[in-house]
C-alpha cells in the first residue's frame, strides 16, 4: 500500500500587497451589502435603492423580501427597462451564499447600465436573521437563528 501526503500551504500574508488588499476590500464593500443593512435602510426610510429578487416564480411565492421587485435573472434583458428606473440603484438577491444567482443578476443589470450591489447571504440569511418575509398569506418573521446573528439585538455590532 502506498500512502501519499498532501501538503497544504498556508497563505503567505506577510508578502501580501496591501494596496491590492485595500482595493479588493474597498470594492467588495462598494458592490456588496448585507440583509441587516438593507433592512435598516428600508426601516429608516433612507433606502435609495430598489431590491430585486432574481429567483424564479416558485421561489418568489415561497417567500420574498417585502417591497422587492420580482425579476428573474433570465428575464432581466427583456424586462428590466419596464420594471426598474435606471436612475435608482439596485440591490440583487437570490437564495443564499451557496447560489450565485444574485451575482449573475447583478452582472446582467450592470451590463444594462444599472448601478448594482449584491446582497450577500441572499434570502436565506434575510429569513434566518429574523427579518420580515412576504408570502401570499401576509408578512411574517421567524426567530433569529443564533448562528447568524444575536437573538437579543437586531445588529451584530461588527
Amino acid at each position: 500500500m502506498t500512502t501519499t501526503s498532501m501538503t497544504t500551504a498556508s497563505p503567505d500574508l506577510t508578502s501580501a500587497d496591501t494596496r491590492d488588499a485595500i482595493a479588493h476590500f474597498a470594492a467588495k464593500l462598494r458592490y456588496a451589502t448585507d440583509p441587516t443593512d438593507v433592512h435598516a435602510a428600508q426601516e429608516s426610510g433612507t433606502a435609495d435603492f430598489v431590491v430585486v429578487d432574481s429567483r424564479g416564480d416558485v421561489a418568489w411565492a415561497q417567500g420574498h423580501i417585502p417591497g422587492a421587485v420580482h425579476l428573474p435573472t433570465r428575464e432581466i434583458a427583456t424586462r428590466a427597462a419596464e420594471l426598474l428606473d435606471p436612475a435608482v440603484p439596485v440591490v440583487t438577491y437570490c437564495w443564499g451564499p451557496g447560489c450565485d444567482g444574485a451575482t449573475r443578476a447583478a452582472l446582467a443589470l450592470s451590463q444594462l447600465g444599472y448601478r448594482v450591489r449584491e446582497m450577500i447571504g441572499g434570502f436565506e440569511y434575510w429569513a434566518r436573521e429574523g427579518l420580515p418575509v412576504r408570502t401570499a398569506t401576509g408578512t411574517s418573521a421567524r426567530a433569529t437563528d443564533p448562528l447568524t446573528g444575536p437573538v437579543s439585538s437586531p445588529a451584530c455590532d461588527c
